[in-house]
């Protein structure tokens, strides 16, 4: 492993633990800057388009952190589409899918505009199903799960990719990305008015958040969700 591919692991663990509120935003971006400014030197493109995309994910989860303020959107869209750029030279599928995956999340997260977020998300999937890991996988089918729920009003369909979804987060092999998986599905079943289904989801989840050591908003946040299930709330 060369040294801009060791920043890369480095700063995508980093990224990672801060998402979970078990580090910070500037170390990771600092890591991946140097991955990027690294793989330059280096020549190697692929990591320095891995790098890219990273640090357009850490101005996501920032916006996420800050309720999905949008006022870095087209920076972030910006940074996903010069990786996808140097992707699609060097014919990096796998990173292309994960590159289309960000630009629909800009699309769908931070400017509610499911008709223009869909199209990269069904580019991405066969691309990532086919060349991607197994989190960029889970990440392709939860999102869509969302799309069935939200727009097409179809619970069946969006639980089903959602299962998929965990189930790709269990053999990614993170503890605190299969914990979101479960409070994904039991979010879901609440919306939906499975009360019981929900219930469990949620508890599971609970648990599997302090498990893996994940406390602060996401704990508030499955610890509300249980909640409302045993209150026989919707929604």
């Amino acid at each position: 492993m060369g040294t801009a591919e060791k920043l890369l692991a480095d700063g995508a663990e980093a990224l990672m633990a801060a998402s979970f509120g078990q580090g910070d935003f500037d170390g990771a971006r600092g890591t991946l800057e140097a991955a990027r400014e690294r793989a330059v030197a280096e020549g190697d493109r692929r990591v320095e388009a891995a790098a890219l995309d990273k640090l357009a994910m850490v101005l996501h989860y920032q916006a996420l952190d800050n309720d999905r303020d949008a006022s870095n959107a087209d920076a972030e869209e910006a940074l996903f589409r010069e990786a996808l750029g140097i992707q699609r030279e060097i014919g990096d599928l796998a990173g292309v899918a994960e590159s289309l995956f960000g630009v629909g999340l800009v699309h769908q997260v931070l400017r509610q505009d499911w008709a223009s977020a869909m199209p990269f998300y069904r580019e991405a999937l066969p691309l990532a199903d086919e060349h991607a890991d197994a989190y960029v996988r889970s990440e392709c089918y939860r999102h869509l799960g969302f799309y069935y729920f939200a727009e097409e009003h179809d619970a069946d369909a969006a639980l089903e990719h959602l299962r998929t979804s965990l189930r790709l987060r269990e053999e990614w092999g993170d503890a605190r990305s299969t914990a979101s998986g479960v409070l994904s599905i039991g979010q879901i079943e609440l919306l939906a008015g499975r009360h019981a289904d929900a219930a469990g989801h949620l508890r599971e989840a609970l648990e599997r958040l302090e498990r893996a050591g994940v406390g602060g908003q996401r704990a508030a946040t499955a610890r509300e969700w249980l909640g409302r299930a045993e209150a026989g709330e919707v929604g």
